[in-house]
């Protein structure tokens, strides 16, 4: 049954972990390596993972022989692998092929829904009824829809400097949630 407060505390556990609003400056840094970004082709394969470890998550884990701690640690080396490069200005995220997967990978998958969320989903599940956790999942895909459309707004407005400002203190709030899900799973 789908109630306001499930609906609302799914939605904000996800907004927290997801944190588009935070991965503006290294979204457009990755629009600037890659090219144009895809976003409704992002926010359907972001809706197509979410769906997926909401409905198949845990069991496709047990089946593969990997316990959700675990995943949870490769998880928070992904985000530490991300945020060294948002903090330090290293790359560590290479193009692959031609560099036009339209944002696929790295914005949809594992920097908007990655390791941390999809956990999150698993944990999320076992504790909301599914309307709400579907609910606050579809808020989040609107968005992370219309954030990405903001971008060029966001990034003429915001100013070279405060998007690295940005980009340095979400890369430093990435690095302590990397540490926080390792600590939390060992």
């Amino acid at each position: 049954m789908l109630t306001i407060s499930g609906m609302l505390s799914v939605a904000l556990t996800l907004f927290l972990v997801i944190d588009v609003i935070g991965n503006v400056p290294y979204i457009l840094n990755i629009r600037q390596k890659t090219g144009p970004l895809n976003a409704r082709a992002i926010v359907l394969f972001s809706a197509l993972l979410l769906l997926l470890f909401t409905f198949f998550g845990e069991p496709l884990l047990r089946l593969l022989g990997i316990d959700v701690s675990s995943f949870a640690i490769a998880g928070s080396v992904v985000l530490l692998l991300l945020a060294l490069e948002m903090v330090l200005g290293i790359s560590i995220f290479q193009v692959e092929g031609n560099g036009r997967s339209g944002g696929l990978v790295p914005v949809a998958f594992p920097l908007l829904v990655g390791v941390g969320t999809l956990t999150t989903v698993i944990s999320l599940r076992t504790r909301f009824s599914l309307p709400d956790l579907l609910a606050g999942i579809a808020i989040n895909l609107l968005i992370i829809y219309l954030v990405l459309l903001a971008l060029d707004w966001l990034n003429r407005h915001l100013g070279e400097q405060v998007l690295i400002v940005l980009k340095k203190f979400f890369g430093i709030l990435l690095l302590a949630l990397a540490v926080q899900l390792f600590r939390n799973h060992l």
